[in-house]
């Protein structure tokens, strides 16, 4: 009797110990960025502004992905703005992350020279914006100054077009990721493939020939770390969901549904990326 009230003291001592491990094992620190804001709104069709359509769909990858409890969300803004921790950062930080944005560009360039580092040639983007920039380096400074595991940016993709109202036929799909010559190359572009595998379950990739493969490496997109401005710790995807004018997104409702089928594709994508060894 003495010998199993003796173990079972072990026992109670043990498994508030193992609990406690388990509590104390750090969350997950993941950052949603919806494309563009209320000045920049990015692509255009009719009255459908992209920045409203990133909003409502990061938000809703952000409201599904935080009630996992070994996950800790950040979102860059809300239907107002910029929330307030970025925007006092932009304001605060500006001068730093200038000097950050001037040196990693220096450093690069360093690279090149030496032939350490190549520029190679990839799909055609636009052309942000002093301020924007400034935003986007901000962002990478930030998330690496607050050790984010993730950074899931949000977009919808265009082409040019006659106007506002025109209808192209490019349509489908594409997940950007950091260069194979940046330094979160390798965990990226996994879980690009994780959240292409399962977007792939409901949608199709971009008919666009340089996006038909559905992940596309690139060095060009600050979001995704440019001149090597994201540590190797934070890994970086910028999912562009389908062209604006597509059929799907013209109509509300189709728009809304696919909100939420995508939101939750996206979040399995993630999930499985991080927990599915």
């Amino acid at each position: 009797m003495k010998r199993f009230i003796l173990l079972l003291i072990l026992c109670l001592c043990i498994f508030p110990l193992i609990s406690s491990a388990e509590d104390a094992t750090p969350p997950i620190r993941i950052l949603i960025v919806p494309g563009h804001d209320n000045e920049v709104y990015g692509a255009e069709y009719g009255n459908i502004k992209e920045a409203d359509m990133n909003l409502v769909l990061a938000t809703q990858i952000y409201n599904i992905l935080k009630k996992d409890k070994r996950l800790k969300l950040y979102i860059t803004r809300d239907s107002k703005d910029f929330v307030r921790e970025f925007k006092d950062y932009f304001v605060n930080q500006k001068d730093k992350i200038i000097a950050f944005k001037t040196k990693a560009k220096k450093d690069t360039q360093v690279k090149v020279d030496k032939g350490t580092f190549v520029y190679k040639k990839g799909v055609g983007h636009n052309q942000v914006n002093q301020e924007t920039a400034i935003g986007l380096y901000g962002i990478n400074m930030w998330a690496n100054e607050n050790k984010i595991d993730l950074v899931i940016n949000v977009h919808f993709n265009d082409i040019t077009r006659e106007d506002k109202w025109s209808i192209g036929t490019t349509k489908g799909f594409a997940i950007y990721v950091p260069g194979s010559q940046m330094a979160n190359n390798v965990e990226s572009t996994k879980l690009g493939e994780s959240i292409k595998k399962e977007l792939l379950k409901k949608y199709s990739v971009s008919n666009l020939p340089v996006e038909k493969k559905g992940v596309i490496a690139d060095q060009t997109l600050i979001a995704l770390g440019a001149s090597n401005t994201l540590v190797d710790g934070v890994k970086s995807v910028l999912i562009e969901y389908g062209y604006i004018y597509q059929k799907i997104f013209r109509n509300s409702a189709t728009r809304h549904q696919a909100y939420k089928d995508m939101a939750l594709l996206t979040s399995n994508g993630i999930l499985n990326y991080l927990f599915k060894k």
